[in-house]
């Protein structure tokens, strides 16, 4: 719920939320080095979220914001996959995500940008095209919640450690994915994610 737009698309309010909304996912949902999504049947409608990640390079608690970007040395593009017709039911329910959020490789990270050639992280433009159609486009300077303030906000309760991976939310133009679609994610025209759906 990071971008105005998408709290708008899927009904939330367009108001700033107080803080970040925060999830986990397992390290059972990570999915690299460009193998297949394989769609899980059970779970319906499963729709794609594409986001700037950012990896994180040392050991942190409680980190400030203005000193955020010493802690990350690498970013790229990821896919949340989310279970949305089980979210919709756990929100009704007032239930937590993780089941509809963090299913077996629900997290797909694309190839790393070292972060010093990435540059400013709040002037990134990021693409997703699903079989050569653009369906959903990015600019880091729309995020409500800066990367460092999401890094300064989630270290002020959890440890963050060498290796953690920061998802941090997906623009307008959510949708489902179908088995045989191929997914290609752009981070600046670099060409980082690509991948097919099985």
């Amino acid at each position: 719920m990071n971008y105005s737009r998408h709290n708008k698309e899927l009904g939330e309010t367009l108001l700033k939320p107080e803080s970040p909304v925060i999830f986990m996912k397992p390290d059972s949902s990570i999915l690299r080095n460009r193998r297949p999504f394989f769609l899980p049947d059970h779970l319906g409608r499963v729709d794609y979220e594409t986001e700037l990640v950012v990896r994180i390079s040392r050991l942190g608690k409680s980190i400030s914001a203005r000193f955020a970007h010493r802690y990350i040395d690498a970013v790229t593009l990821g896919i949340d996959f989310t279970a949305r017709d089980m979210q919709d039911d756990f929100r009704k329910r007032g239930l937590p995500w993780e089941l509809c959020k963090g299913f077996d490789q629900s997290a797909v990270v694309g190839d790393w940008i070292p972060g010093e050639k990435a540059g400013d992280l709040q002037d990134l433009h990021f693409r997703l095209d699903i079989d050569g159609n653009t369906v959903q486009e990015g600019h880091t300077a729309d995020m409500i919640f800066p990367v460092a303030q999401i890094i300064e906000y989630v270290s002020g309760f959890c440890t963050l450690k060498t290796g953690d991976l920061i998802f941090t939310g997906t623009p307008v133009g959510v949708g489902p994915v179908s088995i045989g679609q191929h997914l290609q994610g752009f981070l600046e025209g670099d060409n980082v994610l690509d991948f097919h759906i099985r």
